[in-house]
């Protein structure tokens, strides 16, 4: 008979949130099939060699396992990068960053307002526009993509970057410690399939950031002159110049 204690349901739940996580990870990033596969694989393994003890075929499974781990490193570099640099935001690192802020100053409302001003304008005008707040994460790697500006926030500029006809129109602006930090920057396109057609290119790419890191990108459609967010891997759309303050503001002061 099985004995079954408290210890042994602590450790079977703590799998099950684990594998979860991690299927919420492949699922963002379209590879849901291949983590559901691998799963699979991994239960037949321990079946057979674990349950029913077949040598001979637990040995092949053992030595594919054995290989294959090395593969799977390979194959899921990326979602292993994010795994880890999700875990690495978590509050229990939240000591180093309070300290950082605080040595870098807080961000205050004429910090907000020029951005807030700077999409409303261009939403009238139905420019299209990508700005990413960068919050505990650093977007380092996002910012070498595109051109460092390190400039003072100001609707002008930010108006003048996503002016149609500037060669930084397309890519998106990175917005760290109060300054501009780059322009025409590349990010990472969600290919969730969830997203609605209606949205372009630009929502993509925000929900891609979103997803990988703890910011906040801000998205004017220039279809539509809408202005929407991601954050979290999550959308909020059609939003008002006291929305998107509003927003914003919570985000800065979390950051406290």
């Amino acid at each position: 008979m099985i004995e079954v204690g408290i210890k042994d349901i602590i450790d079977i739940v703590l799998v099950a949130l684990l594998l979860f996580y991690i299927y919420k990870l492949m699922r963002e990033s379209s590879s849901a099939n291949i983590f559901g596969g691998v799963l699979i694989f991994v239960l037949v393994w321990i079946f057979v060699s674990k349950v029913f003890e077949m040598r001979l075929l637990g040995g092949i499974f053992d030595t594919l396992i054995n290989v294959g781990s090395l593969a799977l490193i390979i194959l899921f570099q990326e979602e292993i990068r994010q795994f880890f640099s999700s875990i690495g935001t978590q509050r229990a690192s939240r000591v180093f960053h309070w300290l950082h802020r605080h040595r870098e100053g807080n961000i205050h409302r004429e910090d907000i307002m020029p951005i807030v001003m700077a999409c409303m304008s261009m939403g009238k005008q139905k420019i299209g526009a990508l700005i990413v707040v960068e919050r505990d994460m650093n977007l380092n790697d996002i910012s070498k993509t595109g051109e460092i500006i390190d400039a003072t926030i100001s609707q002008r500029l930010i108006e003048n970057i996503f002016f149609k006809n500037s060669p930084l129109h397309d890519g998106a602006m990175v917005v760290s410690k109060k300054r501009i930090k780059a322009a025409g920057c590349i990010l990472p396109v969600s290919h969730d399939n969830a997203i609605p057609k209606s949205l372009g290119l630009r929502h993509r790419a925000a929900l891609g950031i979103s997803q990988k890191c703890d910011c906040m990108a801000i998205i004017v459609s220039e279809e539509t002159g809408g202005i929407s967010i991601a954050q979290n891997g999550q959308f909020a759309l059609k939003l008002s110049a006291e929305q998107l303050e509003s927003r914003l503001t919570a985000l800065m002061e979390r950051m406290d």
